[in-house]
């Protein structure tokens, strides 16, 4: 069986752990009353693993456009062929997606972005408080989205791993 490269592998792992993070982080940040300084390093540390999601997704996209995928098991049925390959291009857009319009939401609540407390990333809207409440629903709804294309991602490996038992998911364990 053919598998997906070492560093593909890495990537993948890693980008699930930083986005899992950054979701939960999300999650816990917002619920936290007030304008707290917890609250605060939660948005800043929030912030930093979006931008390290979105750099690592933009060295993985690459990686992806040089180094083909390992084909799929010959018993797999076309339709679940199709529905993986929808699946994961849904996955990538939103793994750019969430991160932009995160963003951009920062932008637009008059909050620049500053990377790790050090590098600042360019300011490219003014703020914009009608676009600011935009980008909030937007920035949620692809956070939505992305668990849900996330679990059933999850579910599919498993099913291949425990139901099939056709050896797919070893195709991107380590």
């Amino acid at each position: 069986m053919r598998r997906y490269t070492l560093t593909a592998i890495a990537l993948h792992w890693l980008m699930a752990i930083l986005i899992i993070a950054t979701f939960f982080l999300g999650l816990t940040m917002v619920d936290i009353p007030g304008l707290t300084p917890t609250k605060l390093k939660y948005f800043s540390w929030h912030k930093w693993l979006g931008v390290t999601v979105f750099a690592l997704a933009c060295i993985r996209i690459l990686w992806r456009m040089t180094h083909a995928a390992p084909p799929y098991v010959a018993s797999m049925p076309n339709w679940q062929k199709k529905a993986s390959h929808a699946s994961h291009a849904l996955m990538y857009v939103l793994i750019f997606a969430v991160p932009l319009s995160g963003y951009f939401y920062s932008l637009a609540a008059g909050v620049p972005v500053m990377y790790l407390g050090i590098i600042p990333l360019p300011v490219l809207i003014a703020p914009d408080p009608e676009l600011k409440a935009l980008l909030k629903q937007v920035h949620y709804a692809f956070n939505v989205v992305l668990l849900g294309v996330f679990c059933l991602h999850v579910l599919a490996a498993l099913k291949h791993q425990f139901i099939d038992r056709d050896r797919t998911l070893q195709r991107m364990l380590p």
